[in-house]
């Protein structure tokens, strides 16, 4: 890479592509930044529309491959999914206050995780819960995937 190809490379956002090979080794993103990337933006959007029951809408967020799969399921499983995906989801400013504490995601080439890590401690201990997303990511555009 040339000076100035290297200038807008480190410029760029996190998820732009600056030319093949230029994020061959993998990226990490951590906390608040990743709420400027376009897989943090379509994480939080997702949840948020998850947790208000619009599964229509929170599954255009998804790959094609995905939303074909939700499709092909039976009604009652939809449903069903819909009742347990809802009640484990979060609100658009709750889940994004977690990215912020602990999110870490990692790009690597045309695919992205975020992990969210959240401790909570109370009178009876502590317990760890781990959420995972990945994503495809295509130009500028991100889709969860699986």
């Amino acid at each position: 890479m040339n000076r100035r190809h290297t200038a807008v490379c480190a410029i760029a956002a996190p998820l732009l592509f600056c030319a093949a090979g230029a994020l061959a080794a993998k990226n990490e993103v951590k906390g608040a930044a990743i709420l400027e990337t376009p897989c943090g933006k379509t994480s939080v959007k997702q949840m948020g529309l998850v947790h208000a029951g619009n599964m229509e809408e929170a599954n255009k967020l998804t790959t094609k491959e995905m939303q074909d799969q939700w499709k092909a399921m039976p009604a009652k499983d939809r449903t069903m999914m819909t009742g347990m995906m809802k009640d484990m989801s979060q609100t658009e400013q709750a889940y994004a206050a977690d990215i912020k504490a602990s999110g870490v995601m990692v790009v690597d080439g045309p695919g992205a995780t975020l992990t969210v890590k959240k401790t909570v401690k109370d009178a009876n201990g502590s317990s760890t819960t781990t959420m995972t997303q990945n994503f495809k990511i295509d130009g500028a555009q991100c889709m969860i995937t699986r």
